[in-house]
């Protein structure tokens, strides 16, 4: 195969088996991923982005976007294919006065979170800051902002897109493409710009944890599945089952101890509310409470030192509708006999916002009760957490119904039709048998135009 053609066109480079750099090149987040791409194109604009998917389809090359890398199922990289690569595409415009941010598709989480913070304006990220913002917003886009102002994909406005055709497209001049661009949005095209609303929170915020020990759990989740019944939108939370990690906001003597984290962050008007609000938990006697007022963009990389790049991943994950004791139990029976420290169970609040978009409105469909992930981690020197992992969730899942489509792993296409209603999985298929019907974006959560909207379970 010869790239001289591409590499005239591309003002990024590109990169190939033979060359030096590529085993770099081709390393994400996940080190647990071993594909060998054939060709790594590195684009800096959206004509690099045409001309690449131009060359891979004339090359007949399986073909993958590759933003932040951060799929935990290594989706970015096709075996044998072409890695369309954007992390070079990193404008950032922020208008406060429509509140709308239009951001390349190579942007990670933190820059996004860094640039809007300086204006205190924030929309809804993940808790990882160096995630991809592209890869989440097209996924649906939970965090700590999305009970106060949706899922990310909520806050999607419009989008530059390449679609398989090469044509560049603009999704808000299209009702059906920005629709499935909010929450299976991978499958459609090459997403080169989002244009996402920004909210107004101020420079900083009350945010931070409240770190229990495992053998209180029982309670302890008792009370929070309390909390999460009354909380107002303005309340984010997510719940950790783990050991310590060596973070400098917890103690050193807790360092590895089996723990609950309770994370928090405020948006409402006063903390007093929040105090109230927490009350309740710090009578159960936290042993450390890291909540303070915070910069925002700090809060959100407070997980980070727990999933670093390199590291091996392996997930499960679906929702769950409440906190009743069978599902405490459930949650927390295997939640620390993991065979290492890194791997954990983390747990986000859903409700608020979320529930108030139109079912319709979105692909998106992850809106009520909780969305659990469990994370096996582990060096490559270490022993697995593979079985762990599995048997966790086969604990759980008779108490789960769907899937947040970011949370999914290498999974069978049944586990990916759970990630929306039968009714969005439909229009999807309809969709992209419209933009796609060569299935040209299938190294992803693939939605198949093969299969019949006929062919699907009302």
């Amino acid at each position: 195969m010869r790239t001289t053609a591409l590499r005239r066109q591309l003002k990024g480079r590109v990169v190939e088996r033979h060359e030096a750099g590529y085993e770099q090149a081709r390393q994400i987040w996940n080190g647990a991923i071993d594909k060998r791409p054939a060709v790594i194109a590195y684009c800096l604009d959206t004509a690099d982005v045409v001309a690449a998917l131009r060359f891979g389809r004339e090359h007949d090359l399986p073909i993958a976007v590759r933003a932040g890398g951060h799929g935990v199922a290594g989706k970015c990289l096709p075996a044998d294919g072409l890695v369309i690569d954007v992390r070079g595409l990193t404008d950032l415009a922020i208008d406060p006065a429509t509140q709308i941010a239009r951001a390349g598709a190579g942007l990670l989480n933190g820059e996004f979170d860094a640039a809007t913070g300086r204006l205190g304006l924030a929309t809804t990220a993940g808790i990882v800051s160096h995630t991809g913002l592209a890869g989440l917003a097209l996924g649906g886009g939970i965090g700590w902002l999305a009970r106060r102002f949706g899922a990310t994909c909520d806050n999607l406005t419009g989008a530059e897109v390449v679609t398989a055709d090469g044509i560049v497209r603009e999704a808000a001049a299209d009702t059906d493409l920005r629709w499935a661009l909010t929450g299976a949005g991978a499958n459609f095209g090459i997403a080169t710009r989002l244009d996402l609303a920004v909210h107004e929170i101020g420079q900083r915020v009350p945010a931070g944890v409240l770190t229990f020990g495992a053998e209180s759990a029982g309670d302890v989740l008792g009370t929070y599945a309390e909390l999460a019944a009354v909380a107002p939108p303005e309340l984010g939370t997510i719940v950790s089952l783990r050991h310590a990690p060596p973070a400098a906001w917890l103690p050193p003597e807790l360092h590895g101890r089996p723990v609950v984290l309770i994370g928090v962050c405020w948006t409402g008007a006063t903390t007093e509310r929040l105090d109230q609000l927490l009350a309740p938990l710090r009578a159960r006697r936290p042993l450390a409470d890291s909540v303070a007022l915070v910069r925002y963009a700090d809060h959100q990389q407070i997980f980070d030192g727990g999933v670093p790049h390199g590291l091996r991943y392996h997930w499960r994950s679906g929702y769950v509708a409440d906190l009743a004791d069978q599902t405490i139990t459930r949650l927390t029976g295997d939640a620390w006999s993991m065979r290492n420290r890194r791997s954990y169970t983390i747990m986000f609040q859903l409700g608020g916002a979320l529930t108030r978009q139109d079912q319709d409105a979105t692909a998106f469909g992850g809106r009520h009760g909780f969305a659990v992930n469990i994370n096996g981690a582990w060096a490559s020197t270490e022993p697995d957490d593979v079985a762990w992992a599995n048997t966790s969730w086969d604990t759980l899942r008779p108490n789960s119904a769907g899937v947040y489509v970011n949370f999914l792993d290498d999974e069978p296409a049944d586990r990916v039709r759970a990630a929306y209603s039968p009714a969005a999985y439909r229009r999807l298929t309809e969709v992209k048998c419209r933009y796609d019907p060569g299935n040209v974006f299938r190294a992803n959560h693939n939605i198949d135009p093969a299969v019949s909207p006929a062919q699907l379970v009302p």
